[in-house]
């Protein structure tokens, strides 16, 4: 029988609901964001982002389920991230399915939210294991072989920012609005890539691994030279400082996955999370897939960023795996994929971070 599932997102800004079935098809999908709660900030507020999920999880629950014309009774189980993300939110959508699952009977499922991104290629295009997932989120960066839902082999990552705190950072540097990702990719459309030099951390170091704080340190220099030039930042400038950011992290991305490709021998490489969303990227890690004459992947624009039908999908993953959670599911700020691996940005009582 194919099973239908609810998934709940909650892990950052945006409170999300979906229903999914066994056999690939998106009943529903309801992403509420909370950009304008936190746009006076010049960043998400945790604080604000959990009060504001316990206020709409519920109601984004039931539009997911109006929208997919089924009702609980429907349900073949409850998908939920459990981690990682902002401790506030994981724990409101976790109490929530924790409470739907108890009042309906259904199997409760806890998904790491980076095994979600990890495993859209197998929801919008059914492919095989294994293959090499570029994992490009708002806080998390890394090369990963994905040979099952639950086995995963990193091969590399950022050792500092991730490409989408670094956008975010930028933005912020240059007075640009949040979410910085969009903000700068729209400045860069009219900028010149080539105006400003700015530097391709750890392309002299063999390896998966990348950096980005030094990137986003170049910008502050840039913007503070062109400040004391020009009296204050012409528009033209800021472009053109948007438009060579955008240039170095693609370059990055670029070559590091052609390393990963050589080093894997993969037939397919997938790009997911928030940063896919990103064209100039996109398009580059397209052509290192044409040059190496493997098959290059990359979700619906809805499906890069945080939604919830990713998290129903890693559910009915687990599910066919016979993996099932009790009320005990606990809510995760720090949840590495490959648990195998050294920690990249450090641990501490609460583990590794990725």
């Amino acid at each position: 029988m194919t099973p239908t599932v609810l998934g709940i997102e909650s892990s950052c800004d945006d409170t999300a609901a979906a229903v999914v079935t066994g056999d690939r098809r998106i009943l529903s999908s309801v992403v509420a964001g909370q950009a304008a709660l936190h746009a006076e900030f010049g960043g998400v507020v945790p604080e604000i982002a959990a009060r504001a999920h316990a206020e709409r999880l519920d109601v984004a629950v039931e539009q997911a389920l109006a929208e997919a014309g089924v009702t609980l009774g429907d349900l073949d189980a409850i998908a939920v991230t459990a981690g990682p993300g902002l401790i506030g939110g994981v724990l409101a959508g976790v109490m929530l399915a924790k409470g739907l699952a108890a009042g309906t009977g259904l199997p409760l499922v806890g998904v790491n939210h980076l095994a979600g991104h990890a495993l859209t290629p197998r929801l919008t295009d059914g492919v095989d294991f294994p293959y090499l997932m570029l994992l490009v989120s708002g806080g998390h960066c890394q090369f990963l072989t994905v040979s099952g839902p639950e086995d995963f082999t990193r091969l590399g990552g950022t050792i500092d920012d991730a490409p989408g705190e670094a956008f975010d950072k930028v933005a912020k540097l240059l007075g640009l609005p949040q979410p910085g990702g969009p903000a700068v990719e729209a400045q860069a459309a009219a900028g010149d890539p080539r105006a400003i030099p700015l530097p391709r951390p750890l392309l002299d170091r063999p390896g998966c691994d990348m950096s980005f704080s030094g990137l986003k340190t170049a910008v502050l220099r840039a913007r503070d030279e062109a400040v004391a030039r020009d009296g204050g930042l012409r528009a033209g400038v800021r472009a053109d400082i948007c438009a060579a950011f955008q240039a170095a992290v693609a370059e990055v991305l670029a070559e590091k996955t052609r390393r990963a490709l050589a080093l894997t021998g993969a037939p397919l490489v997938a790009v997911a999370g928030g940063g896919a969303a990103n064209r100039a990227i996109r398009a580059a890690l397209e052509a290192v897939a044409d040059a190496a004459r493997v098959r290059f992947l990359a979700p619906p624009l809805p499906l890069c960023t945080d939604n919830a039908a990713m998290i129903a999908w890693a559910g009915i993953e687990r599910l066919a795996l016979g993996q099932r959670d009790g009320m005990d599911l606990a809510a995760r700020p720090r949840w590495p994929l490959d648990r195998s691996a050294a920690p990249m940005l450090g641990a501490g009582k609460r583990g590794a971070k990725a």
